[in-house]
């Protein structure tokens, strides 16, 4: 597991949206419920970006950092990253 992103990839990661299941597409992995996260911890996150990403927003929530997600939105609600 990679322990650092870079600013580009955090950027990436607070616009990134739930990409199927019950929260497809409508929201922020950032606002997802932590019950959904403490599920999928047990079950195991999916590979991939997704797993990476959904890894790091569960670690920030566990740490109560998810905050700095919604910052970086609001920061850079002009420069939105194409996905």
């Amino acid at each position: 597991m990679e322990p650092f992103f870079d600013h580009k990839q955090l950027i990436e990661l607070a616009w990134y949206k739930m990409p199927f299941g019950q929260h497809k597409g409508g929201r922020f992995l950032s606002e997802l419920p932590e019950s959904y996260y403490i599920w999928f911890r047990r079950k195991g996150f999916p590979d991939g970006k997704l797993g990476r990403y959904m890894t790091t927003v569960y670690d920030m929530k566990v740490n109560g950092i998810e905050d700095m997600l919604r910052e970086i939105r609001r920061k850079t609600v002009n420069d939105r990253p194409v996905f």
